[in-house]
Order: structure tokens, then sequence, then C-alpha cells
């Protein structure tokens, strides 16, 4: 083996010792596992030195910056020696996208984008491509229009690398945090996190590996929460945990969903806690008026059926051509702003929690106000908390993706109550 052949072999059993760790070493090994690949990674720069006088110039600079580009942390001198490989090859795909990765961990985001542009004219590659993506929904942008327009492009340029190697699970991985992102930065609905699901699943299927990255569990977790899964998201955040026990972004999502579960548990059992002679006073304020645009006089076209049915009349999933009317009894904007959820009652006194996704802050519904819900998208939650108690979850849900569609107090929500979802990924990709 020549003194380059070694050099690389060397770093490529470095990475393959942190990506393949879990795997030889056992999930119960996971909160060593940073401080066993930073001493494994002091072992191979020892044996890297001697080897610098056999090598050329600019592989050596390439392969000890790729062995210091291992530790997720900025390192200058790793910017140093990869900075030295492309200058004196320019050429240097790989070095021009292991510089893109270390400008990103700086956070000079518009340095990396450079890079990876870089490689990208001399060669289209999945590696630039995936990060590109990345660094498209890093950007900050002066305007909402151009944000949007960054993720639904950063989605596309994520394919191409599925494209190039469709056996590659970190990016397909790539591909379900852009589809996240563009849940997160636009007004689409369960489509969108049914894509990123898919792609996840797909990391998985095609790399064993993906199955220990605690950023996929996590991400993947979001998305199940925002799908409304919610064993499924108590399961990845735990599973994010385990693969990574000093990150406490999981342990937070987690405490998050069980408070407003139970709350929103708590609260429709108890019809919003609303004394029984102000509820029937809200009961019997139901009437046809509550319905809008929705009543058979008032619909244009005359050939559309839309018939009024009770909460206990739903099928779980949609319901197209039915129409449910209830009155708010209580929100809970207090434990969750997306979605915005409440509970209400319908005529016979049913109680379900409603989620509203896409609704401006502050323009929710409040107690006391009748809403009427077209075609709704029913859910019965059934699930064992994971809690000190293991408390029994059991309600039911409808889902709402669009605010617009829903009429309250006889009348169509205003168009500026809508507005694109606002909660966050939190990790990194």
């Amino acid at each position: 083996m020549s003194a380059e052949e070694q050099l690389v072999d060397t770093v490529d059993k470095l990475y393959d010792f942190r990506d393949n760790f879990i795997c030889q070493n056992g999930i119960e090994k996971a909160a060593e596992k940073d401080k066993l690949v930073n001493l494994k990674l002091k072992e191979v720069l020892s044996s890297l030195m001697p080897l610098e006088s056999k090598c050329p110039k600019t592989i050596y600079f390439l392969h000890y910056g790729r062995a210091l580009n291992i530790i997720p942390e900025y390192s200058k001198e790793c910017e140093d020696f990869l900075s030295k490989a492309v200058k004196r090859d320019p050429s240097l795909i790989e070095g021009w996208n292991l510089l893109g990765e270390t400008f990103w961990k700086k956070g000079d985001i518009q340095a990396a984008k450079d890079c990876f542009e870089g490689s990208m004219k001399r060669e289209r590659n999945k590696v630039a491509l995936r990060s590109m993506s990345m660094v498209l929904r890093q950007i900050k942008c002066s305007t909402a229009k151009d944000n949007i327009n960054n993720v639904i492009k950063s989605v596309e340029i994520a394919k191409g690398a599925v494209e190039l190697d469709a056996v590659d699970g970190l990016s397909w991985y790539i591909l379900g945090n852009a589809y996240l992102s563009l849940f997160f930065a636009t007004d689409h609905g369960s489509k969108t996190l049914s894509l990123a699901l898919g792609a996840y699943e797909q990391a998985e299927k095609v790399d064993d590996r993906s199955k220990y990255n605690p950023d996929l569990n996590f991400n993947r977790a979001q998305a199940c929460r925002y799908s409304e899964s919610y064993e499924k998201a108590f399961a990845g955040w735990q599973r994010a945990s385990d693969l990574d026990p000093k990150w406490q972004d999981p342990h937070c999502r987690k405490e998050e969903l069980l408070k407003y579960l139970l709350k929103v548990n708590l609260l429709v059992k108890q019809k919003g806690k609303v004394k029984a002679k102000r509820l029937h006073g809200m009961i019997a304020s139901l009437n046809k008026k509550a319905v809008g645009l929705l009543s058979p006089e008032n619909l244009v076209d005359k050939n559309v059926k839309i018939n009024q049915v009770s909460i206990s009349e739903l099928a779980e999933g949609a319901n197209p051509e039915k129409v449910v009317i209830g009155c708010v009894v209580c929100n809970f904007a207090d434990v969750a702003k997306v979605p915005f959820t409440f509970a209400m009652v319908d005529k016979k006194g049913t109680c379900c929690a409603v989620t509203v996704y896409n609704l401006a802050e502050g323009k929710g519904m409040i107690i006391g106000d009748s809403v009427a819900i077209p075609e709704p998208y029913f859910n019965s939650v059934d699930i064992t908390l994971p809690d000190a108690n293991q408390t029994k979850c059991a309600f039911s849900s409808i889902r709402v993706s669009n605010p617009a569609m829903l009429i309250v107090n006889g009348k169509k929500v205003p168009e500026d109550h809508r507005a694109f979802v606002t909660a966050s990924m939190d990790a990194q990709n």
C-alpha cells in the first residue's frame, strides 16, 4: 500500500468508526460516542503526520482536513488545511464540498454556498446538491416570498441528489428534511408531511445506518406530531434521546406534547369545564345561521349536497358532503400555537377537539363562537401517554388544514386570518 493509499484508508476507517459506532458498540454506548470519536481522531492525526513527506502536498492537505472535519464543531485548523488543498488544486470537488461543510459549521452560510456552487460547476454531484439544499433553507431572506422560494428550490435540489444515487440514505434524509421545511414554510398540509415521512422511511430502507441518526428520528417525530400520529412522535423523540443522550430538544418536545395532550384530553371530557346552564344555552344557540353560506338556500351551486351531521356520525378520515356544527367551549392557545386547537360541542352535546393549521396568531376561535366545518377530517385519538402515570388519552378530533373553509358565527374566516405555519424543525439539517 502506497503512502497515499494509506492516508486515504486511515481517514476512511475513522469515518467508518463514527458512522457505524452504534451498530458495532450498541446503543448503550451512545453517550460515549463523541468522546471516543475524538480520541480516535487524535490517534489518526498522529498516524497521518509521518505520511506528510511521502504524499503529494495537495492530497495530504485534503485528507488531513477531511479527518479534522469529522467533529461537529467548527475547526480553524480544518478550514486552513482544506483552503490550502483547493487553492493548490481548484478542481478538487471533494475539497470544495468539505470546505463548504466547514464554513457551514462556522455559520458562514454565504461562504458555504459559494463552495458548494464551486463544486457543482466542476461536476454535478450528490454531496454538493444535498448540501445546497440545506444551505438554501438557512439563508435569511428579507421577504416571506423569497424564503418560500428558497425552500421550494431546496426540495428540487434534494430530489436531484436522490436521482444521482437512489441508494444513498443521507440524500433521502436531506430530502425528507426539505419536505418538512416546506410544511413549516407554506400552507401545504398532510400531503407534504407524508412525502417527508416517505423519504425518511426510504433513507432507512437503503442504508441501515440511517436508523441510528438522531436527527432523522427527531425530524420524523416532528412530522408525526403535526400529522397527529402521536404515538409515533413520542417513539421518535425517545429514539433520538437514546441515540444522543446529551441532546435536550427531544425531551423538551416530548414534554410539550404531553402537556398539550393531557390538557386536551381532560377538557374535551369535561366539555371545557363550562357550567351546565351556560353549556345548555350554547347548544341551544346553534341554529341554521351557524351554517352561513353552507346552508342549502345560500349555496350558489344547487347541485352541491352538504348534509349536516353530528360528531358521532363522522367516519374516520375524510367526510365528503358533510358539515358538522358546534359551539366553542375552550381553546388551548396557552399550550400550543400550532396547530391552534379548540374544543367544541355539537347539538347533541358531544364534545371533540379541533386542530386548525395555518391560522394567524391571535385570530383563533373563542368561547361561545359557533363553528361550521365542511367535509371534516375526523380522527379518534386513543393512546397511552408515556408519562409517570401512563395516562389513558382518548378523545375525538377534527383536523382543519385550511381555515378559509371554516364558517365562524355564520361568516367565512377572512383571508387575513390565514397564515403560514410558524413552528420550527430544531434539528440542523
